[in-house]
């Protein structure tokens, strides 16, 4: 269903595909040959019928001097450099996929510790400025704390290199010193996000009346909040997650534009600016496909952090 929604809102779309892949300066021969090699004329039914055999039995395509063989799964090759669309999305997922893991990590730690704190403080000072502070991270964009970093930590005070994705293969340490601070930049605001949640999630869950009894059989408050209260209101935070970490996939543009870091997000973009349909159409389905299967894991952890989730 995403693959046909996606083939129809983009091969629809306006704009003559052949003329800009080919150039400006290119002759309408050229043009219609650019076409033909695309099998751009064929009609749209015929072309996803393609698209889809490829992806499970590999696909042929021609390059104007020879044939190429896509090995499945096949997303088709790219208009700008007759790459193949999977060898591209390979090659960007390990980069995306550091940020989006460590940043995880860090927002996790980061929200759900000072969430639990706020709602533990009610009504105290430190709930208050708890409160400002995640109001003002949800504020401030990305950018911004990322550019302030950067300026502190690698331009005044030379604690840290200026990020250049190192593979975790070549060298480790280096892949970590280098995303230390694209992963900060990252979690600090998402964390804002997380702690306000779990904050509303964990009064909810304090005032419901097994707490009460709880408290009523003398058991120390801590123990209540740690044990009892915080795995009753994961569920709303594991489904944040779910969504947060599968669309980190293709949508973690600002971060890997501003860090220069070569990922999936950086690529769908540029993509969109040369009209790349296969590599758009490409990274798009494998951005839907990490958030089924994020929100996949997410209805298992709700059974493991809440024991009132049964899985049917």
């Amino acid at each position: 269903m995403l693959s046909a929604l996606l083939y129809a809102v983009f091969y629809v779309a306006p704009g003559d595909v052949a003329q800009i892949t080919c150039g400006p300066r290119c002759s309408p021969a050229q043009v219609q040959q650019v076409s033909d090699q695309l099998r751009l004329d064929d009609p749209l039914y015929t072309r996803y019928v393609d698209f889809l055999r490829g992806i499970f039995v590999g696909h042929d395509y021609s390059t104007g001097t020879g044939v190429l063989h896509c090995d499945a799964p096949c997303l088709g090759l790219s208009y700008q450099t007759d790459q193949q669309v999977t060898e591209l999305i390979l090659n960007k997922v390990p980069v995306t996929g550091s940020l989006a893991l460590g940043a995880m990590v860090l927002w996790l730690i980061l929200g759900v510790g000072t969430g639990v704190l706020s709602a533990w403080r009610r009504g105290r000072p430190t709930e208050r400025i708890l409160t400002a502070v995640t109001l003002a991270g949800t504020a401030t964009p990305v950018f911004v704390i990322g550019l302030i970093l950067m300026i502190l930590v690698c331009g005044q005070l030379q604690w840290l290199p200026f990020p250049q994705y190192v593979p975790f293969t070549d060298d480790p340490q280096q892949w970590a010193w280098n995303l230390l601070l694209p992963w900060v930049s990252l979690a600090l605001i998402e964390a804002a996000k997380y702690a306000r949640l779990t904050r509303a999630s964990m009064l909810e869950t304090l005032a419901e009346d097994h707490v009460r009894t709880f408290r009523a059989y003398g058991v120390k408050e801590r123990s209540i909040v740690g044990r009892h209260a915080l795995r009753g209101a994961l569920a709303p935070v594991i489904a944040l997650t779910a969504n947060d970490f599968g669309s980190m996939f293709g949508g973690a543009l600002l971060t890997e534009t501003l860090f220069g870091l070569p990922g999936l997000g950086r690529e769908l973009v540029h993509a969109v600016r040369v009209v790349d349909l296969p590599v758009v159409v490409g990274m798009v389905m494998v951005t839907g496909f990490f958030v089924v299967l994020a929100n996949a894991v997410a209805d298992v952890l709700y059974a493991v952090a809440d024991r009132r989730v049964v899985l049917s």
